[in-house]
């Protein structure tokens, strides 16, 4: 095959220099800290515990590519920010990203990358949800005394014929509905689902699962259930009683609401009469729908301003103060929407352009995976620094993409990072952190 030579590019001279470029330089990466994501890999041992649920069916002795440096690959290439398969025609001879997948010739291509994807099923995705539950479960040192568990669900548009896209009426596009569970900054679940049914069908189901593991680990711990009013189910909240599982939910408005919290939107209408200043009030009161069999607590957030009455309806079984509790624990619920933006747009879980099921819940929980090693990173290497509340896209940006030579030979691989690096402070600190776990 004929080997072409490209020309060189030209750009405008400074001061009387010729300014040219081409891609001959040799072992230089763009991708130098890609050797963190290997760390926090190490410290968790995400990939390892990988190949010990999933099954590969290959026969072994005619692999050139064993399936824990496929996973490795493919999870470090979307922390990198590489989404398309495409890019590791040329990724795979990256000598950064071979030393950090703990290989020394060349990475697995696009097709092989691709049939690792198809041959996912089932199986493979209830296995990899397990890992991300221990891993959590792994992660804490002393058990803790209270978990809140988000429940959300989302958009993933798909442009294409894939199996399982339905047009949503809400979101006015095809697309997918994954349902996220996340604990704070951490990923428990990414399940994905199709667009043409209730926004929170098997959350009960995943619920009660989470629940019974976690207590399996901390019988005494404190489990909390947080959703908006799309997951407002009486029959799911009842057994949330009766399991002694704390929930504070969303309810979503209606007449008879207002008609019970009339007091409070008639105060708060003459409060802005009078002062022309926005009014905030909280009261509270019991509440049932006709199918529900037990009247719950509601609590009634109550605005009045220049656009006129904006009332706001939670339902909770939690003890306190009702003000408290809207705005300290319910309204903390809004950070788990950064986390599935993380997902989204800067980690690639809306990349599910496979034809089939299975493997697009595979990509939805490659890229959980990736941010798991970054958020590993976020937690550990960067408690304590400026970064330590940085989005995942920010952390790539500045701890990932730094300009490296590279070399190698029998003894030792050597990353020569760019003198002019501005960040060297922090990543020398999040490396020791991370070497020390």
């Amino acid at each position: 095959m004929t080997n072409c030579t490209l020309p060189g590019i030209s750009f405008p001279s400074v001061k009387r220099r010729k300014v040219e470029a081409d891609f001959c330089g040799g072992h230089i990466t763009s991708d130098g800290g890609v050797i963190l994501l290997r760390q926090a890999d190490r410290l968790t041992g995400l990939s390892k515990s990988l190949v010990k649920v999933l099954n590969d069916a290959r026969q072994a002795g005619k692999l050139r590519h064993d399936l824990l440096s496929l996973l490795r690959q493919r999870i470090y290439g979307l922390a990198l920010g590489y989404e398309d398969l495409s890019d590791h025609n040329t990724l795979r001879n990256d000598l950064a990203l071979q030393t950090a997948v703990e290989k020394d010739d060349a990475l697995a291509s696009a097709p092989t990358l691709c049939r690792l994807e198809n041959r996912s099923d089932r199986k493979a995705a209830a296995d990899i949800h397990q890992v991300l539950v221990e891993q959590f479960i792994g992660s804490f040192k002393k058990p803790p005394k209270r978990l809140i568990l988000d429940f959300d669900a989302t958009d993933d548009p798909v442009y294409g014929k894939q199996t399982g896209r339905f047009f949503h009426g809400y979101y006015d596009h095809y697309c997918f509905l994954p349902l996220y569970v996340f604990c704070g900054h951490r990923l428990l679940v990414a399940y994905l689902r199709p667009s043409n049914i209730d926004g929170a069908k098997h959350s009960w189901a995943i619920l009660s699962l989470l629940v019974k593991r976690l207590r399996r680990a901390w019988p005494k711990v404190q489990i909390i259930f947080r959703g908006d009013s799309g997951f407002c189910r009486h029959r799911m909240l009842n057994w949330c009683d009766r399991n002694e599982v704390g929930y504070i939910v969303g309810l979503a408005k209606n007449s008879r609401l207002n008609t019970m919290a009339r007091v409070w939107l008639e105060q708060a209408e003459k409060g802005f009469s009078k002062t022309q200043e926005k009014q905030r009030l909280f009261g509270e009161f019991h509440y049932a729908a006709k199918t529900w069999k037990n009247k719950l607590r509601v609590i009634a957030r109550i605005e009045h301003s220049d656009k006129g009455a904006n009332p706001r309806y939670i339902v909770s079984n939690l003890e306190g103060d009702a003000q408290y509790l809207y705005e300290n624990i319910y309204c903390a619920r809004s950070d788990m929407e950064n986390r599935i933006k993380e997902q989204q747009l800067d980690l690639f879980a809306d990349r599910t352009s496979c034809h089939n099921w299975w493997p697009n819940q595979f990509r939805l929980l490659l890229a959980s995976l990736a941010y798991c090693l970054m958020e590993t990173i976020r937690r550990v290497g960067l408690k304590g620094t400026v970064l330590a509340r940085a989005q995942t896209g920010t952390i790539r940006l500045k701890l990932l993409k730094i300009g490296a030579v590279i070399t190698q030979n029998t003894r030792r691989v050597r990353l020569m990072l760019a003198s002019s690096y501005p960040y060297q402070p922090l990543f020398r600190l999040a490396a020791a952190k991370l070497k020390a776990g």
